[in-house]
């Protein structure tokens, strides 16, 4: 086992889109174990777009990162020392939100998972089976109601949770329309997750009239990772009683804090269309997880459910990852591989 283990910190808080002088690798001498608590040699890491709200001094349903401290989030790793009746040497642990931007954890267990890597890949524990997973499960089903015959219109699509949510309305019956950032995504989307119709936003010249193409009758359901332009144009082909399920807005999280973006200007659309719109954290529908990981096991195995994974080698490449996440580098889930599975 190695001596020393390297973490990622806040160097300082970032000013618009973050740059890699923002971060820091630190190296820390791997801690002991006391009673009650495991030692954890990460395996995964995920690096997510939520994780930028944290690095403004702000409050937020979660607390912010803190400058010159290890920096957080989802992680899956092997328990390689333990003191704590629960857990043995060789298991696997994930922890959902928690352990990642580091090499070596200790943990008392709490908010951990056991997970076997006879059943899906440990990487999967952080996309298709993990938060992103459970977070597209969730809301689609609860807040956007799918219906066999509607037409559903998802932004960043070929990402980690649009990825999904594109698959689980077709599982439903849905003609799904999705938009994602280079002619790679539109392709895997088309022939991969079974999409009826892709739009590359980067290159169609113009959203409105794609959109308005590929979805003649409407959109029942608009599913927001991006904000922006895709919202307002998503907006202006809403059908009478659409839902839109509000999941993120990646295009305005680097916008200066003190001069932000208009809103949308034809929100008076949600008035007149009698529109649900509805924004949640995956957290509101914990009571979901038992259906989830039922349903999904069932889904993957009959071959509906796939997934794409871009991997980034070494905690010293993480905060690349986490950049990339902004320029569209990542088809499906970035993870951040810290070392071998075993």
């Amino acid at each position: 086992m190695a001596e020393v283990s390297r973490e990622i910190h806040l160097r300082r808080r970032p000013q618009g889109m973050p740059v890699a002088d923002d971060f820091e690798l630190i190296e820390k001498p791997i801690p002991s174990v006391g009673p009650g608590q495991i030692l954890i040699r990460n395996v995964w890491m995920t690096v997510d777009p939520y994780m930028r709200g944290r690095m403004m001094d702000r409050e937020s349903y979660v607390p912010p990162f803190q400058l010159g401290e290890a920096l957080d989030g989802g992680s899956v790793g092997q328990v390689v020392a333990s003191e704590h009746p629960d857990y043995s040497v060789g298991d696997y642990v994930c922890g959902f939100a928690s352990g990642g931007w580091r090499e070596y954890q200790v943990s008392d267990g709490a908010m951990l998972q056991k997970v076997d890597p006879g059943l899906a890949p440990l990487s999967s524990y952080l996309g298709v089976m993990g938060m992103p997973g459970l977070t597209a499960y969730t809301s689609l089903l609860r807040i956007g109601e799918p219906k066999e015959g509607e037409t559903v219109f998802v932004s960043a699509a070929a990402g980690a949770v649009g990825s999904v949510v594109c698959q689980i309305a077709k599982i439903k019956g849905c003609r799904v329309v999705g938009s994602a950032g280079s002619a790679a995504k539109v392709e895997w989307l088309e022939k991969t997750a079974g999409v009826d119709a892709a739009i590359d936003y980067k290159a169609c010249g113009s959203l409105a009239d794609e959109v308005a193409r590929a979805c003649p009758n409407g959109i029942d359901l608009y599913y927001e990772n991006v904000g922006g332009e895709h919202l307002e144009v998503a907006l202006d082909h809403m059908n009478k009683f659409g839902r839109l399920v509000m999941c993120g807005m990646i295009s305005i999280y680097n916008a200066n804090p003190d001069a932000p973006p208009a809103g949308p200007r034809n929100l008076i659309n949600v008035v007149g269309r009698s529109l649900k719109m509805q924004g949640f954290i995956v957290s509101d529908f914990l009571d979901m997880v038992p259906d989830f990981f039922t349903d999904m096991g069932q889904w993957i195995g009959a071959g509906k459910i796939r997934w794409e994974e871009t991997v980034v080698e070494g905690i010293e490449n993480a905060p690349a990852a986490f950049l990339g996440l902004f320029h569209g580098e990542n088809l499906g889930k970035m993870l951040v591989r810290l070392g071998p599975d075993a």
